[in-house]
């Protein structure tokens, strides 16, 4: 961890990252591609110490909107627990009436159930949360450092007991490792049972680029002997890398959550995450 004065916390879309890399190590992470020109290691988490400070300034000058963040860095890193700059984050949002939605992996969520119940009152919360592979054991070498996916979806579940809306990003779907129709089942069954409100899904595959390709095939190495090999070969240098059962598997996502009524329209999708209720109307703004 290294601490940084930023200049601003909020882009011009209401997009927010208190922190700057990650140690979840996830193997697949774009978040390490060298386009993002990252200037220290990616476990080397960059924390904005006056980033507090700077919001309290920026919500005094906006118009009501959802602050959105985790889109870069998810924003409950473990060094949250004790810095705790997302909790205080909430606290402004919730004292200036915004709304707040978020991208994770981790059940330090629930931390903040208490703040996120009071913003959702006030305004409208949605919680997003990543689910990659039904299977634990898998999950654990996909996204080591993080809480496995049976957690995730414990979660899930609490949220929508508690009155907390949820998305669920059904990616990345990696080619001949979680790319078959017994995971994605599992996954939709998970999304059901926690109700849902919508499962982002653009195919069943993967984005690699420089930087996270060569981390990603470091790990294929490590963890799954020559698949790496299957990969150069068959998609190069491909930014987009489509899973060879992509047809099949979106004709079974698109069937199943259109039976469940689960939105999966990525448009349709971020505008349900995007809408701040404004005296009965509602405005629109762009996360991220």
């Amino acid at each position: 961890m290294h601490k940084v004065k930023a200049k601003s916390i909020l882009s011009a879309k209401n997009g927010m990252n208190l922190y700057r890399g990650c140690t979840h190590g996830c193997i697949y992470c774009d978040s390490r591609s060298d386009v993002y020109s990252m200037n220290h290691k990616f476990e080397d988490i960059e924390v904005k110490e006056n980033s507090i400070e700077l919001l309290k300034k920026e919500l005094l000058k906006r118009p009501k909107a959802m602050i959105g963040t985790g889109a870069m860095t998810d924003p409950y890193v473990p060094l949250e627990k004790h810095l705790k700059y997302v909790r205080k984050s909430l606290e402004l949002i919730y004292r200036y009436g915004f709304g707040f939605t978020c991208i994770t992996k981790s059940d330090l969520v629930l931390r903040d159930l208490d703040l996120l119940k009071k913003i959702n009152e006030k305004s409208k919360v949605v919680i997003q949360m990543t689910l990659t592979t039904a299977d634990d054991d898998l999950c654990r070498i996909l996204e080591p450092n993080v809480c496995p996916t049976s957690r995730r979806f414990e979660v899930l579940k609490i949220l929508k007991r508690e009155g907390i809306p949820t998305v669920v990003w059904l990616c990345p779907i990696l080619p001949y490792i979680n790319d078959n129709h017994e995971n994605i089942d599992k996954i939709l069954d998970m999304c059901i049972e926690a109700d849902v409100k919508g499962i982002f899904c653009y195919q069943m595959g993967l984005t690699l680029r420089d930087g996270n390709r060569e981390y990603f095939y470091s790990k294929l190495d490590e963890h799954f002997p020559d698949l790496k090999e299957r990969y150069v070969k068959e998609f190069g240098n491909s930014y987009s890398i489509p899973s060879p059962k992509n047809r099949e598997l979106m004709k079974l996502f698109k069937q199943r959550t259109f039976k469940n009524g689960i939105l999966n329209d990525t448009f349709k999708i971020l505008d349900y995450i995007t809408e701040f209720p404004s005296d009965g109307d509602s405005i629109q703004t762009t996360l991220f």
